[in-house]
């Protein structure tokens, strides 16, 4: 499969490219500096731009059968996620590409949570001491609800950084009890939820087991 990927330079996109290639997809990747691919840039197709600019994402769609994002929030551009929803959607449409695989957050909110009184007090907090980033996430979500793409956005609580460990949990409704997951584990099970179509049209929580 050729697989498009946004955020691909970043310390989850890295990982979720590497785990796309070792299982045998096609990958072209739009980033904003190739040189920060590294010898990544050798194994995958590079587009350069921007994921909020029609050009590039058509460029980057061109081919593709799916999109899987790695884009996380940041300061610099509080609203970058809701931005780059708003451009693919129709880009993918323009394509005719329906799947797509990407990151939120665990205080996202969405109807048909179960959340335990501790994860609502975390999502409030996130929510208050995230600002416009917290904000920026739920748009994103909003978005994509609205629109008629076989979307996925995964909901991880804390990113850390270290080898998989191969265990996580994952729920469409519930998060785990972890308050932390690996970032090589988020890309692993990021291109399960592509290979084996999981959670279409959800967003799943998932967690270090």
């Amino acid at each position: 499969m050729t697989i498009a990927v946004l955020g691909a330079t970043g310390r989850t996109g890295r990982p979720l490219v590497e785990e796309l290639l070792r299982r045998g997809h096609a990958v072209t990747a739009l980033v904003r500096d190739p040189a920060r691919l590294g010898p990544l840039g050798e194994r995958v197709t590079v587009v350069t731009g921007s994921s909020t600019d029609a050009g590039a994402l058509d460029n980057l769609l061109d081919g593709a059968e799916a999109v899987v994002s790695a884009l996380g929030p940041t300061s610099r551009d509080s609203t970058l996620q809701s931005d780059t929803a708003r451009a693919l959607v129709p880009a993918m449409g323009r394509h005719g590409v329906a799947r797509f695989v990407g990151v939120s957050g665990t205080g996202v909110d969405v109807p048909g949570d179960r959340k335990s009184r501790r994860h609502q007090a975390i999502s409030w907090m996130v929510r208050r001491l995230g600002g416009a980033m917290a904000t920026d996430k739920s748009t994103e979500y909003e978005v994509f609800a609205a629109s008629d793409l076989d979307w996925t956005l995964v909901r991880p609580p804390r990113l850390l950084d270290g080898p998989a460990t191969g265990r996580v949990l994952h729920d469409a409704r519930t998060p785990g009890r972890s308050s932390s997951i690996r970032r090589a584990d988020l890309a692993v099970f990021l291109a399960d939820v592509l290979d084996e179509h999981l959670y279409p049209r959800q967003a799943p929580f998932v967690s270090q087991a």
